[in-house]
């Protein structure tokens, strides 16, 4: 299994029922799991801005996959997770699109490569 399947596949298990469950949940949701969220943000962050600075200087193809990670998604995760269940609506619809936006994008990927894995077994 490569590398594009195991990110795709956590993204799948993990980041889009999170994303969906603060979307759908809102104000219930608990205020661990909103801290949660601002953590996880500020890892995405510090992560992506890395990987982004590599890319960058290696005139990688891949570095949009970062600037969004760094410029959207982690701030959204930031936000929410520090208003918690004082965040204003269109921040959890946003975070819905992302996360229908995630399941696509990966589901996607992985059928990408498995027909490249069909192709080299023929």
């Amino acid at each position: 299994m490569n590398a594009h399947v195991i990110v795709s596949t956590f993204h799948i298990l993990f980041v889009v029922p999170l994303f969906l469950y603060v979307a759908f949940t809102r104000a219930a949701t608990s205020e661990a799991v909103y801290w949660s969220v601002f953590a996880l943000g500020l890892f995405v962050f510090v992560y992506h801005s890395y990987k982004a600075s590599v890319r960058y200087m290696a005139a990688s193809t891949y570095l949009w996959v970062n600037l969004l990670h760094c410029l959207v998604i982690a701030p959204l995760m930031i936000y929410i997770g520090y208003l918690g269940k004082k965040t204003p609506r269109p921040a959890y619809e946003l975070l819905a699109i992302l996360g229908f936006g995630a399941l696509g994008y990966h589901m996607y990927n992985i059928v990408t490569q498995l027909q490249l894995v069909d192709k080299d077994d023929t």
